[in-house]
């Protein structure tokens, strides 16, 4: 059980930023996310794409700014528990709560600050019965090290630049690294990916270092606990067995609010519920800010985050305190803030 004063749910941009207006309050803090890797939907959805709307950045790209907000944050020395869903989350009657990820990492904190976005980032999964068996060891959602595919017959399913890459990627190893096989898979021969890599893979297949069917799994074979072979309905109406030892499905991911509906808080169409001035849930001592949250007035902006996630954490100082008022330092003054933050010589240990 780790004891922490807070855990932030959520490590897009609003999480980090709460991290940082925690720290700089001396209020220890872990964060969990369920993606492997921080950013959140600026990393999922458009890594790459400019953002305009950040204040004194003319331009960034959603990869830039998690990179600098995880920079910013990093004299706290707040650990980051990724790849793990909060599944649980309860009230104890000394006031503090214990929360329990899907990995079975439990908590116990005094304040917890749910930035979750539209909900955690989980991979879109093929509906193949039996198939949900094999998650984690022959059914993957992520491109494992290579050496863990040498000489299997490999399905990768997906149509966009991301799948097409990690196929060619594969395809393209050599000597003991090589898998046995690879085959793209989806329901038609069109696909969301870039010209260029549409026309490497096209001429990948004609060297028959791949192959690509269009079709969809209806179906598996299994031996001794195993699965060995995918059915496939193909777009021509035929039928195939197709060899596989592992499956990459590389369908993207969705937003699903998941176990935060059930742990009995306030929500208006599928939000939380909060109040304007300090971001706290119906419940005391959680606090809700950016996309996850509703007010009145509310807008889903990045800097919107920014604002709930600093009223956020000097209303969870102060009830931290007792209920006493929090002395706000600026950090252009402040010896103790810039000994947090690094930036002159001194003990910043709480």
């Amino acid at each position: 059980m780790i004891e922490t004063d807070a855990v932030i749910v959520g490590a897009g941009p609003v999480g980090l930023y709460q991290a940082f207006q925690l720290g700089l309050l001396e209020i220890e803090a872990h964060l969990v996310d369920a993606l492997p890797a921080v950013g959140g939907q600026c990393i999922e959805l458009y890594p790459d794409k400019p953002i305009y709307d950040i204040p004194a950045l003319l331009e960034c790209s959603g990869r830039s700014l998690a990179e600098q907000l995880l920079a910013q944050i990093q004299p706290f020395g707040q650990p980051i528990h990724l790849g793990q869903l909060l599944s649980s989350l309860t009230s104890k009657e000394d006031g503090w709560f214990e929360l329990i990820t899907s990995t079975g990492t439990a908590f116990t904190a005094k304040a917890v600050f749910i930035a979750a976005g539209v909900g955690a980032f989980q991979p879109r999964t093929l509906k193949v019965e039996g198939l949900e068996a094999f998650n984690g060891s022959q059914l993957l959602h992520h491109t494992p090290a290579l050496d863990a595919l040498a000489d299997q017959h490999v399905a990768v399913f997906g149509d966009d630049e991301l799948a097409l890459q990690e196929a060619l990627s594969l395809a393209s190893a050599t000597g003991l690294m090589r898998p046995a096989s690879v085959t793209l898979i989806h329901r038609r021969d069109a696909f969301t990916a870039e010209a260029a890599t549409v026309t490497r893979l096209r001429a990948a297949c004609a060297a028959r270092q791949m192959s690509f069917i269009a079709a969809q799994p209806i179906g598996i074979e299994t031996q001794a606990g195993r699965l060995t072979h995918l059915h496939l309905a193909c777009a021509d109406d035929s039928t195939r067995l197709l060899p596989v030892g592992t499956v990459l499905a590389l369908l993207g991911l969705s937003p699903k609010l998941g176990p935060i509906a059930e742990w009995g808080l306030a929500m208006a169409r599928k939000q939380l519920v909060v109040d304007a001035a300090q971001f706290q849930t119906s419940v005391a001592g959680i606090y809700a800010v950016g996309d996850i949250n509703t007010y009145p007035g509310k807008r889903k902006l990045i800097t919107c985050g920014f604002h709930e996630a600093t009223l956020a954490a000097y209303a969870a100082a102060q009830r931290l305190q007792g209920g006493a008022p929090v002395a706000q330092q600026y950090t252009t003054t402040s010896p103790r803030l810039q000994q947090l933050l690094g930036r002159v010589p001194g003990n910043a240990a709480r």
